[in-house]
This record gives structure tokens, C-alpha cells and sequence, in this order.
């Protein structure tokens, strides 16, 4: 878009067609460029360990050619590398169909980002011309209470895909799709039933991705002497997925080309577990080096004496009085080194072993379970404002979600969930729990329950502090990739009996989500059909956030915009007032935010301030004696309104009295 001659206009981009009908499609994002270079470079790997060909993607791809029905299903178990595949399979059908401007189709992933992740509503989908779409279910297909509804609706819309030059592949589980239900849904699956060969995925990825060849050699099943093996041949197995030959190849070329380097790549791929099981060995009965190798794991970089004062807090005990014993024993950077930390002048830490952390963190998760609580609750202290995990909040957090994910299981969020209620509800505190929630949330295998967990705690009428983590995750990128679940799970919070900080949290959440790209139109379309519902106490809220321009003009700028070429837009924000008028619950914050129209009336250049006054003219016409707007036109005695709420009434020709002008300045 080309602008000129605008030095006295001012310019309000919508992010998005803003409209007052018609369904809220899933939100799709594009496939990156490093997963399309992969695919389509000789990094893809078409062979098993036997050297036979993988034909997954293959089979997948003949499905959406000219002739086939537009979808493919690819079936199997974790580890086969069903995604990349999918992504393959996309890329050669396009390549084999350009749309009609003889451009090859793009490729999009759906999000799954059903209301009810139970019963997806495949009308959702969207269906762009001349586009190729990824919708990847395999962590939640086991849970669809009707799997045979789902795949007829899904066989049918790529039907419809199909007539616009588009296609679809669906990445499942291996045992849910229910192919013997009907021929027609079972010529749609291709079965992942062979990995590539993992040797050949780690050596492809050393050579073409790292840049290494001179590495490959270590991966070689025979190389210089007879019956001699590459040194890191014998850390891949058939069984091996592709995802671990992957990170194989990531250990390999971040070493250097040494023996001593590549015994650091070996322990890292093996997530250092020979090395955790010595150190906790050795430290069998020493309670204070093991509370010392907790407290860098959490503090890795810090200074070493701050590391110390923080495993001594774990145990709970304070400096050590005793001269005697101070003199006694190994020095602390001795100590340090021992347990696997570098020490590297008055700093130590675990940064030089990647990895090495969690795996500490692991261990100690499954092998001392009675430490779960007293461990949460030092972190707690650990990271309280003026503490030296204050700001090791995003380190901190991506461990504990490390954590989550590795033993992908609900129980480690349960735990944590449990953290919320031992009576801290400081920010921080509750954004950390938020953090780990969001990413947890996102995550395969994972991800579906604790989504699920999510919907349960936003709708919990009695604890406040566990509504208000909700609506903090729904500040988080969780809130880019779940829109439609964000705004469920805000619907249940602002819907609380009181106005407290939950519902404030879910405010910001919402405005939050209006102001990301492309999704104003989705949040305004949903917020307008609660708000006209006259017992919707969460709708009115959330109108009057959205458009309150004392905290955010965002909203009310683009909607009056809107509002001046769409009648029905206009139409719609009458209505809204109508109804969060009636509601007596928000009589206080809509009289905010009108007095708040009336500044914004009178000092923002970028609102359609004829448009405006026509708006309240309206809404006074309908509500005089509401309370929020007899306070707008008439005033309240004893109370003084300022300047732009005197020149608002003017022009709305309303007349008041001057008593309402005398007393103090009203305070909003």
C-alpha cells in the first residue's frame, strides 16, 4: 500500500477485515522456511536402515494429486517423523499443481483451535484457493468423542479444497482415524510404518546443515580400519527417531573435533546421564553439595557465593557460625567442580554442559519425589522480588517446563499448579506458573491436557489467584496460537461474581488479543455477540475494556473508522451500550468509560468524532435515566466534571444545570 500527501491525515490499519457476521475461521500460520529447506534439499532422508525407500510422504502426496480427494491422512505412531513427511508431502504436490496465476500453492498450518477440542467443528477450516494446509492432531485425536463424525467432515471439506486448486494433510495418531469404518476414509491414509534411516538423518543434517562433512566420519558404520566403527555410530539404533538423529547432529557439530569434544557430545545426546547418576553417587551422603548442585541449576552464572547461600536456603539453614567447621573440608570452587559446575572467577554455573541442568532437574524429579514441595517452595523464595532468581524468571521457567514436557505428564503441572495456592500471589510469582502453563500448553503430546486443565481453572468461581494465572497464560503467545480457546477461557473469568484481579488480568488479556495482528476482527465479532446479551455479565465487561480509550484507544479508533463505511458496525456498538446499560453490575465502569469518550472526544484527532457524538446521542436517546448517562449529560451533585465532558454536552444540545458544575473535580 502506497500513501503520499498525508503529512495532516492520520492513518488507521485494521490488521484484517472487521467484520459483523459470518464464523471466525482456525487461525493458520506459515510453514517456516527451515522446515521448506529441509524437505526440499538433500537434508530429506527417503531411506529406512535397510536402505529401502520410505514411501510416507510419497504415498501422502500421490493422495492430493489432480485426481485424488484432496486430503491425506498420515497415521503412526510418535517418532516416524510424521510431521516432516507431511511437510514433504505438501511441498511435491505443489510443486505438481500450480494454481491458475502458474504460482505454485503456499503451505499453511492449521492451528487446532477448536471452542471444544472434543467435538472440532470442521467448518472452521479454512479454505483459501491455490493453498496447501497442515492440520497436525495426533496429540488430540484420541480424545474426539466422535472420531467417524470428524473424518466424514474432514473428507468433505477437502472436497471442497479440491475444486479451489487446495488440499489438505492431516497428521494423526496411529490407531484413531477410523479407516475401517468406510472405504472412503480409509483411501485417504498413508501409514508411517518406517523411519528414515536415523545415521543418514544425523549425517545429512552434520553435512548439509552444519556445515560439517568432515564430521560425517564419526557416524560411519565402517571407516579406516576393518571392523572399526565411526566414534559416534554406536549412539543410534534402528529404533532411534528422527527427532534423535537431529539432536545427535547438533551435539556433534557444536564440539570441537577432539576426543575430549566428542566426549562431551556423547554425554550430551545421552541427556548425561552416566554423569547425574556419578555425581548424586558420590554425593550419597552429602547433603550440601547435592543442595549446591540444585542451586546452579537454577542460578547457573551467578556468583558462586550467591550459589551457595541459595543451596544452604534449600536445606534451611543459614551461614555457617562454626569457625572449626568453616576451615574444614574442600574449598567451594572444589565443591563446585565436583559436582560438575564450571567455576570461572567468582562465577560458576552449567551453561559450558548444554543440557546437563535438566538432567539434574530430572533425576531429581523422579528419584526424590518427597522433594517436590519443599523444592517448589524454595523456588518460590528463590524468585521473590529482590532474590537472585528475581531475574532468572525465563531461565527458571524453561526448565520447568523442560521438566513438564520429558516426563510428559499432567502430574508435574498438577504440582505446579498446587504452587499458586500457598498464599503468595505476587505477580511475579504467578507469572513464572504462567509461563510454564503457556508453554506446556503448546507442546506436543502435552499440550492437549493441560489446555484442558486451563478451561477448568478459568471457570473456578472460588480461587482468584488460580483465575489470575489463567488470564496471565492468556497475555502469552499461548494467546497467538489458541485465539479461539483464549477467548473462552476469558469469557469464564470475566464472568466472576467480583470485580478483582483476575478479572482486571483477563481485561488486559483481552485488549491484549485485540491488539495482535490479525485478530482484532475475530475478538471483536466474539465480544459484540456476548455483550448483546442482556444477562452477560463477562460480554459487558469485556465491551467496556475493549473500548475503553483511557487504557487503550486502539480499539475504539479502528471500530469508529470501521463505523463510518459500515452501518452495521455502527449499529453494533449502539446496541452494545443498550445492553451494558441495563446491567446494573458495570453501572460504575461504563460511567468511566463514557466520561473517558468525553476526553477522547474532545483531545484524540484520530477519532470520528461526529460519528461519536451520533453514537451517545443515540444511546441517551434510548437510556436517559440510566445511571452512567444522567451522570454523561446531567452530572451528580456535588461532583465537577471537567472541560471536555462540559463541551461534549454542548454538543450533544443537551442542557444542564449549572449546579452539577460546582464541588470538586470528579476523579476517574
Amino acid at each position: 500500500m502506497s500513501v503520499a500527501h498525508n503529512d495532516r491525515s492520520s492513518i488507521i490499519i485494521a490488521a484484517g477485515p472487521v467484520t459483523m457476521s459470518g464464523k471466525q475461521l482456525l487461525p493458520v500460520a506459515a510453514i517456516s522456511a527451515a522446515e521448506l529447506d529441509i524437505v526440499r534439499s538433500p537434508v530429506w532422508v527417503g531411506f529406512d536402515s535397510d536402505g529401502k525407500t520410505v514411501t510416507t510422504a510419497a504415498d501422502a502426496a500421490a493422495m492430493l494429486g489432480v485426481a485424488g480427494p484432496g486430503i491425506a491422512v498420515i497415521a503412526g505412531a510418535p517418532g516416524f517423523g510424521k510431521r516432516t513427511a507431511a511437510i514433504r508431502a505438501l511441498s511435491e504436490a505443489a510443486q505438481a499443481e500450480p494454481n491458475d496465476e502458474k504460482a505454485l500453492p503456499v503451505l499453511k498450518e492449521i492451528r487446532p483451535d477448536w471452542s471444544d477440542p472434543a467435538v472440532p467443528d470442521t467448518s472452521l477450516l479454512p479454505e483459501e484457493p491455490g493453498t496447501g494446509y497442515l492440520l497436525d492432531v495426533a496429540s488430540e485425536i484420541n480424545a474426539w468423542k466422535d472420531p467417524h463424525k470428524v473424518a466424514v467432515g474432514l473428507v468433505g471439506h477437502a472436497e471442497t479444497l479440491r475444486r479451489k486448486g487446495s488440499f489438505l494433510v492431516l497428521v494423526a495418531d496411529e490407531r484413531t482415524w477410523p479407516e475401517s469404518e468406510s472405504g472412503a476414509l480409509a483411501r485417504v491414509v498413508s501409514r508411517a510404518e518406517a523411519r528414515p534411516s536415523p545415521h543418514r538423518v544425523a549425517a545429512a543434517h552434520l553435512r548439509h546443515v552444519y556445515q560439517k562433512p568432515d564430521r560425517v566420519h564419526w557416524l560411519d558404520a565402517a571407516s579406516g580400519e576393518a571392523g572399526h566403527v565411526g566414534e559416534a555410530w554406536d549412539l543410534l539404533t534402528d529404533a532411534n527417531s528422527p527427532a534423535d538423529a537431529v539432536r545427535l547432529a547438533d551435539a556433534l557439530a557444536r564440539v570441537e573435533p577432539s576426543p575430549k569434544g566428542l566426549e562431551a557430545a556423547r554425554a550430551s545426546f545421552q541427556q548425561w546421564r552416566t554423569q547425574v547418576d556419578d555425581v548424586f553417587e558420590t554425593t550419597e551422603d552429602n547433603a550440601d553439595d547435592r543442595a549446591l548442585l540444585i542451586a546452579s541449576v537454577f542460578l547457573s552464572g551467578e556468583d558462586a557465593l550467591t550459589i551457595q547461600k541459595a543451596g544452604r536456603r534449600l536445606l534451611g539453614e543459614g551461614p555457617e557460625k562454626n569457625v572449626r567447621k568453616i576451615l574444614t573440608g574442600p574449598d567451594l570452587a572444589t565443591r563446585l567442580t565436583r559436582v560438575g559446575a564450571q567455576v570461572q572467577g567468582r562465577h560458576a554455573g552449567l551453561d559450558h554442559k548444554p543440557g546437563y541442568a535438566r538432567a539434574v532437574l530430572l533425576h531429581l524429579w523422579r528419584q526424590r519425589a518427597d522433594i517436590h514441595p519443599h523444592l517448589l517452595t524454595w523456588l518460590n523464595g528463590l524468585t521473590s522480588p529482590g532474590q537472585a532468581g528475581a531475574t532468572r524468571l525465563s531461565p527458571i521457567s524453561d526448565l520447568l517446563v523442560d521438566l513438564a514436557i520429558a516426563e510428559n505428564d499432567i502430574r508435574v503441572i498438577d504440582k505446579i499448579r498446587d504452587w499458586i495456592d500457598n498464599g503468595n500471589n505476587r505477580e511475579e510469582h504467578l507469572d513464572l506458573i504462567a509461563r510454564v502453563l503457556a508453554r506446556s500448553a503448546e507442546v506436543d503430546g502435552l499440550g492437549p491436557t493441560v489446555r484442558s486443565r486451563l478451561l477448568t481453572w478459568a471457570q473456578d468461581k472460588e480461587n482468584e489467584a488460580l483465575a489470575r494465572t489463567v488470564a496471565l497464560v492468556c497475555q502469552t503467545s499461548f494467546a497467538d496460537d489458541y485465539p479461539r480457546q483464549t477467548l473462552v477461557r476469558l469469557r469464564h473469568i470475566l464472568a466472576r461474581a467480583q470485580y478483582d484481579g483476575a478479572v482486571e488480568a483477563a481485561e488486559t488479556a483481552l485488549r491484549r488479543l485485540a491488539g495482535r495482528e490479525h485478530q482484532l476482527a475475530r475478538v471483536w465479532s466474539t465480544v459484540i455477540k456476548w455483550a448483546k446479551e442482556s444477562d452477560n455479565l463477562a460480554g459487558h465487561r469485556a465491551f467496556l475494556a475493549l473500548v475503553d480509550p483511557s487504557v487503550d484507544p486502539f480499539v475504539l479508533r479502528v471500530m469508529l473508522t470501521a463505523a463510518e463505511s459500515k452501518p452495521e458496525i455502527k449499529q453494533a456498538l449502539i446496541d452494545a451500550w443498550s445492553t451494558v446499560l441495563t446491567d446494573t453490575q458495570v453501572h460504575r465502569k461504563a460511567g468511566d468509560v463514557l466520561i473517558a469518550w468525553a476526553r477522547t472526544w474532545a483531545s484524540d484527532e484520530l477519532i470520528a468524532r461526529d460519528l461519536l457524538t451520533d453514537i451517545l446521542r443515540q444511546v441517551i436517546g434510548r437510556h436517559l435515566m440510566a445511571t452512567p448517562i444522567a451522570a454523561l449529560v446531567y452530572g451528580e451533585p456535588d461532583v465537577r466534571y471537567d472541560e471536555a465532558v462540559i463541551e461534549l454536552r454542548k454538543e450533544l444540545h443537551i442542557p444542564f444545570s449549572d449546579m452539577f458544575t460546582s464541588g470538586p473535580v470528579k476523579e476517574t
